[in-house]
């Protein structure tokens, strides 16, 4: 019975690293979502169904409910698979993630949902400023930052694009999906989160029936600035749910 730790984008799955320091399980796992630092599968398109059915497949394998979390589009994807598998999800957390149609999308998003607009965009993209500016200037820790940067190449950045263009309208899509979830569940969010509104976070709560909503002093990256205070509400909700 692992927890399962999924992330977002611009991010790696080396997000949760930072996290994983603070917990005292050890049986964690955290998937490297392809075409996020990570080779392609043949034939993958990088849509948000795909990221779902590829994380389903995963969990599959694994073979027995996880406690399953998610940050950014991996709180988005896992969710989704709560509402959509409940028998491999024995607890799900999740947050800084929007699944709602009063969503406004941030400028950059909307930039990279432009066709032409996102590829110019992305091909005159200078890396060190992006680190500087979207990254570190927002808590992400320099290392952090530095190793997120380094994996942006060209498959990340067009699976990207193909991700956003895919969400456009995630939170209609999905939202009425949010009362097949089954599992319990915690909604946490950094209260000063500038690409995900922290208002977004008692709807998300009310949606899935969470039994907990951790609100931590931090911009859209609670995992990397508030590290401790995160393991430590996970590690409650686990505990608090026998078996």
């Amino acid at each position: 019975m692992p927890a399962v730790f999924v992330h977002g984008i611009p991010d790696t799955h080396h997000v949760w690293d930072d996290l994983f320091d603070h917990l005292t399980r050890t049986d964690v796992i955290a998937l490297a979502l392809p075409g996020l630092g990570n080779p392609v599968p043949e034939g993958f398109t990088a849509t948000k169904e795909e990221y779902v059915d590829w994380i389903i497949a995963r969990l599959e394998e694994i073979g027995t409910p996880v406690d399953l979390v998610g940050h950014d589009w991996g709180s988005a994807f896992t969710v989704r698979v709560a509402s959509l598998r409940p028998d491999l999800v024995r607890t799900w957390a999740g947050g800084d993630a929007a699944i709602s149609p009063a969503f406004e999308w941030s400028p950059l998003s909307k930039i990279w949902q432009t066709p032409g607009v996102g590829e110019q965009w992305m091909a005159e993209l200078d890396l060190a400023e992006f680190g500087e500016v979207a990254l570190k200037a927002n808590g992400v820790p320099a290392h952090r930052a530095d190793e997120t940067v380094s994996r942006m190449d060209a498959t990340m950045k067009d699976s990207m694009l193909r991700l956003v263009r895919s969400g456009i309208h995630t939170g209609a899509e999905w939202e009425p999906g949010l009362a097949n979830v089954t599992s319990p569940s915690l909604v946490f969010w950094g209260t000063d989160d500038q690409y995900q509104p922290v208002e977004y976070a008692a709807p998300l709560a009310k949606n899935v029936r969470a039994t907990n909503v951790v609100l931590l002093d931090s911009g859209h990256w609670p995992q990397l600035q508030q590290p401790r205070d995160l393991a430590a509400a996970l590690t409650r909700h686990w505990e608090s749910v026998p078996g």
